[in-house]
């Protein structure tokens, strides 16, 4: 079956390899960098109020402002334990717009689901800002079937983002769920279990990259799923892009497990 290259998210139609950025420090470079895997083809740059003290937000807010058409950049915030209650995560949604340079997130995730405060307070301090038309789609970040749900019932969800690749897969039944219900699966450390032995041979049949093999095996497990690999060169960004014109046959999906 060919692969299906794009899916929709934040009303946008974009390339289902997006670009994870919690290594992205503020330097001049990663400024361009940004801008140069937008240009690739790159149409979810993804980051957090966490990573990089900041600077994530800050490059990203740097290089896509004013944000090209057809580009969505997600952010999230609550993700430490005592910062998804409503005054915590309000600061952190204002810092994130004037970092992004923004007037509106295109989608904002709750990192966490925070120990300290119910899932309901969390939601409803990002639902505020969705209907104020600060945020235009709301996400769900390390959930299993039953967190999504009752999220569901508080403001729709348009993208889950759990930890799920090769050799870590035990969120199986929130990816099916969600291809079920509409909602994009957005996987997190996608390039893990390169070492399997059918990685290799895979690999060197198709003349791909092992991290090629991991992306394409993701893609063909669900049409729901958008990896968001990390990497600060664009050589890697192209590379993980290739992934989208390979295609893997059944046996070999079924030799990947």
């Amino acid at each position: 079956m060919a692969t299906v290259r794009t899916l929709t998210l934040a009303d946008t139609e974009i390339a289902r390899i997006g670009l994870g950025t919690n290594r992205l420090r503020g330097t001049p470079e990663n400024v361009e960098l940004i801008g140069q895997a937008v240009t690739a083809g790159i149409g979810l740059v993804d980051t957090a109020h966490t990573y990089t003290d900041g600077a994530s937000e800050a490059v990203i807010g740097e290089a896509l402002s004013p944000r090209p058409e057809g580009v969505v950049v997600a952010t999230k915030g609550g993700y430490h334990p005592g910062t998804g209650n409503p005054d915590a995560l309000r600061a952190q949604i204002e810092e994130s717009l004037r970092r992004l340079r923004t007037s509106k997130i295109d989608l904002y995730y709750l990192h966490r689901v925070d120990p300290e405060s119910t899932l309901e307070e969390s939601l409803g301090t990002i639902a505020e800002y969705r209907e104020r038309g600060q945020i235009r789609h709301v996400g769900l970040s390390e959930v299993d079937i039953e967190q999504l749900e009752r999220g569901r019932q508080i403001v729709p969800i348009a993208a889950v983002q759990n930890r799920y690749n090769l050799a870590e897969r035990t969120h199986e039944e929130v990816v099916d769920h969600c291809a079920e219900q509409g909602i994009a699966f957005v996987p997190f450390f996608p390039l893990r279990g390169l070492d399997a032995r059918p990685v290799a041979e895979i690999a060197a049949r198709h003349g791909a990259t092992p991290q090629q093999v991991a992306l394409a095996w993701l893609l063909g497990r669900s049409p729901a799923i958008l990896p968001i690999p990390g990497t600060l060169s664009l050589e890697h960004v192209e590379e993980n892009l290739g992934a989208l014109e390979l295609e893997l046959s059944d046996g070999e999906l079924d030799a990947l497990g």
